[in-house]
């Protein structure tokens, strides 16, 4: 991730284990979704004497936002205790939120609801501190190490090996490099062992009982990966291609097939089938929410402004949507002024053109509100990466790399950038680089936890008051 970036707390986990075969890891994955499935089903025994509707529906829905969940077996033990307990926080008042907009939350007796509140999170804990207990003991049942091997001396290999050198609960050890260039060529910082050149590669593992080979060759060496592969067929090595520089930067990669013939996703949505219909029921839940909660505030934002400043309440101005298409963005009119042309002025702090009660408005992000009525239209999402003026992508989309991607999704009333203080005025290329940057990762990395912790992320930003808006 680059440097600009905080790490995620609640984003898919990219520590992975290295091979699927990792009985410790896929436990992991699966422990604390099962366990909050099986709490609730726990609490349904208690109350109801056996499983009914509303308690297997509720849980399949829970076990499906929250797999597979982060690993935790690396984390100290008091970040693993404030992981699960803020996770939960985030988890239950989404549920309990969504119960009560929907009214289904009657289906369930207060008292199950506090035992269930209680119970879900002591058993999350329970449940990863003996898994932490018993880790070493799974690793052995496994079986002994898997013995590998990595050709090519490049970022990706070396990383790769840290990775192995660095991570206790992996089932491979790393033995060494092998790579065609000079020994005095290679960066070879941690010391690790050169094993040979790549020719050596087949004689190397029928002798020293090699189980997995790691092939990190820059993608033009193609001619010299096929004639490897043909070598290595005469071993019973498992082989993995790690991906050059040109492929590291993946968008919700993936592997797939159409018609049996093998593909790999290098930019993708993460919004496609069960994920985008979560989505977007989420949008318009919460935007009934906010819209019906805060009516008596909207209407008193509009009167405040006819009072303060001559001119319209609402301000409309173009921005780019989904897959680049135009949209028109609605906005509380803060000030003199409604640039929407082919050079628009981006806000400062003291602009002149802002109202005394527009200034308030922009600090506080109340401005923004209207924005849930094109949630509701469908052309925006309450989470996504924030649309920018069009004048304003037309200039940066020549001057960043990669910065179209935001517009793979709907753009968001807030974002991660937002929430990372990458708010306001851009006033030089890196801040917008950095944006841009916190958009792409929020595609690569998305989950429906992500974006509710965005949602609550920003309620704190906006209670606190963040500097960046003017």
């Amino acid at each position: 991730m680059n440097k600009h970036h905080p790490t995620p707390p609640i984003r898919k986990d990219t520590s992975i284990a290295i091979t699927r075969d990792n009985i410790l890891y896929n436990t992991e994955s699966l422990l604390e979704p099962s366990v909050i499935m099986f709490s609730l089903w726990g609490v349904g025994f208690w109350h109801e004497g056996s499983l009914t509707a509303p308690y297997l529906i509720l849980s399949v829905v829970l076990f499906y936002i929250t797999f597979p969940c982060s690993s935790k077996i690396h984390m100290a033990y008091w970040r693993v205790i404030r992981n699960i307990i803020l996770s939960w926080l985030l988890l239950a008042g989404l549920v309990l939120g969504f119960g009560a907009i929907t009214g289904y939350i009657k289906l369930f007796s207060p008292e199950e609801i506090k035992f269930w509140l209680w119970l879900t999170p002591t058993c999350q804990l329970i449940a990863v501190f003996i898994l932490r207990a018993s880790a070493s003991l799974i690793l052995k049942l496994q079986g002994p190490q898997k013995r590998a091997i990595i050709a090519g001396m490049n970022e990706q290999g070396i990383a790769l090996a840290e990775s192995l050198v660095r991570n206790i609960y992996t089932t491979t050890s790393c033995l060494g490099f092998f790579d065609d260039r000079d020994p005095e060529r290679l960066v070879n910082k941690n010391g690790f062992q050169i094993l040979g050149k790549l020719a050596d590669i087949t004689e190397y593992v029928k002798q020293h009982n090699i189980n997995m080979i790691y092939l990190s060759l820059p993608m033009v060496s193609q001619p010299r990966i096929v004639k490897l592969l043909d070598e290595l067929r005469d071993t019973t090595a498992s082989i993995y291609i790690l991906p050059d520089i040109f492929l590291t930067d993946l968008i919700q990669g993936r592997m797939g097939q159409v018609d049996g013939i093998p593909v790999m996703a290098i930019c993708e949505s993460p919004f496609t089938g069960i994920d985008s219909l979560f989505k977007r029921l989420t949008d318009i839940l919460i935007s009934l929410f906010v819209l019906i909660l805060l009516s008596p505030l909207l209407l008193a934002i509009s009167i405040g402004i006819k009072l303060t400043s001559p001119g319209q309440v609402l301000f409309k101005q173009r921005r780019y949507g989904l897959d680049g298409k135009e949209i028109n963005v609605y906005k509380f009119r803060t000030m003199t002024v409604c640039d929407d042309g082919s050079d628009v002025v981006q806000a400062t702090k003291d602009d002149s053109r802002i109202t005394s009660f527009g200034a308030f408005l922009r600090k506080t992000s109340l401005d923004e509100l209207p924005q849930f009525f094109n949630v509701l239209q469908g052309n925006m999402s309450i989470v996504g990466p924030r649309p920018h003026a069009v004048a304003h992508n037309e200039m940066y989309r020549k001057l960043i790399k990669g910065y179209m991607i935001r517009h793979m999704v709907k753009p968001g009333i807030t974002g991660w950038a937002q929430v990372n203080g990458l708010r306001g005025e851009t006033e030089t290329l890196d801040k917008m680089q950095a944006r841009i940057e916190h958009d792409i990762d929020y595609l690569r990395y998305w989950s429906l936890r992500q974006d509710i912790y965005i949602i609550f992320r920003t309620i704190w930003v906006i209670i606190k008051g963040q500097d960046g808006a003017y």
